[in-house]
């Protein structure tokens, strides 16, 4: 199938690794034009270096960037440099940021601050400049990978559930905002995935549960209806799909991707 990507160019933010990763690959499989922003510049240089492998023609068709997202004008300076160097952003996909897993009982007001700002504001900072100029333009799409912790609570992630949950309100609300302007939004909800964040809330189940992390992961695997995590790429296919023409009447949809772990109609 042609998802008509070829030539676009896709901001990917948190795109040095996991699921921002995976998705460059396949955007670049189809054809578009990539640049990744992360705040670790040798995290950007590590993943550029391994797609650069998978084929030696994307070398030019990949750019990355560092800048920390949790900052509004280091954020609306990384989309102008972005779009100066390699033209208008026609797709964003938003990965970055991620909030640390914490047993209620560490709580603290801090912890939830840090949560909005590392998960909630990276997205709001990056996606009020650009759908503004993708109105303007009659054209754009945002694919925001967000998380199933916004719509079930889990005990460990209260604080990034929250930040999730605020997101997807924000994402399908801007999705009927701006669709007479032709700029489509949309939510994927991934449950556990094989990414390093895993290993961070694998530790923090484990603290709960007081098991080890051997232990955790298996109870994770044998409580999923398909039988094990998901991984990376499986997240990244649905991502780039909704970004596609083939995807052109899904505005404000929030897919939910945990295997069927949760049985719910929305």
């Amino acid at each position: 199938m042609n998802l008509h990507l070829q030539n676009l160019h896709v901001l990917i933010t948190g795109g040095s690794k996991g699921i921002g990763l995976a998705c460059a690959r396949l955007f670049l499989e189809e054809g578009a034009r990539v640049t990744l922003v992360s705040r670790d510049q040798a995290n950007l240089n590590s993943a550029k270096e391994s797609l650069g492998r998978s084929a030696s023609l994307w070398k030019d068709q990949i750019r990355t960037l560092s800048a920390d997202l949790q900052d509004p004008l280091e954020a609306q300076n990384m989309v102008d440099e972005v779009q100066n160097v390699f033209g208008p952003v026609d797709v964003l996909v938003n990965c970055a940021g991620a909030a640390r897993r914490t047993p209620p009982d560490e709580l603290t007001a801090q912890v939830w601050l840090d949560a909005m700002k590392a998960k909630y504001l990276t997205y709001i900072h990056v996606m009020d400049p650009l759908i503004k100029q993708m109105a303007q333009r009659g054209k754009g799409v945002i694919v925001n990978v967000v998380g199933m912790g916004g719509k079930v609570a889990s005990a460990i992630h209260l604080p990034g559930g929250s930040a999730n949950a605020a997101l997807m309100l924000a994402s399908v609300g801007l999705a009927s905002a701006y669709a007479r302007k032709r700029v489509r939004v949309n939510v994927v909800n991934p449950g556990l995935t094989l990414t390093e964040r895993l290993q961070e809330g694998l530790m923090a189940d484990a603290k709960v549960q007081k098991i080890s992390i051997e232990d955790a992961l298996k109870t994770a695997n044998d409580r999923l209806p398909l039988g094990r995590i998901a991984e990376p790429e499986e997240i990244a296919n649905a991502v780039v799909f909704l970004a596609s023409s083939r995807a052109s009447y899904i505005n404000g949809a929030v897919l939910s991707m945990d295997g069927g772990l949760i049985p719910m109609v929305v």
